[in-house]
């Protein structure tokens, strides 16, 4: 079974029209979820507790468009 797993994160951006963070450092990782609707359900949390910020932005990454599981793996993967 194929998981699909998503990160949601956040932080405050320098640029409100752009998505460079203001310090990399300060990224809050909100966590990993095992489908879209609970990371979304996440990412919401976190963007109506951070509206009055107009330079935090939460955002969505789908972990599992990252890895091809069919793909040969690399050195670095093999190693592990």
């Amino acid at each position: 079974m194929t998981q699909r797993l998503h990160l949601v994160f956040g932080g405050e951006l320098v640029d409100p029209t752009k998505s460079a963070f203001k310090n990399v450092d300060d990224i809050h990782i909100v966590g990993i979820f095992p489908n879209y609707q609970s990371a979304y359900d996440a990412w919401r949390a976190e963007a109506q507790r951070t509206v009055d910020n107009a330079h935090m932005r939460y955002f969505i990454a789908h972990l599992h468009r990252l890895r091809d599981e069919e793909a040969e793996a690399s050195s670095t993967e093999e190693l592990g």
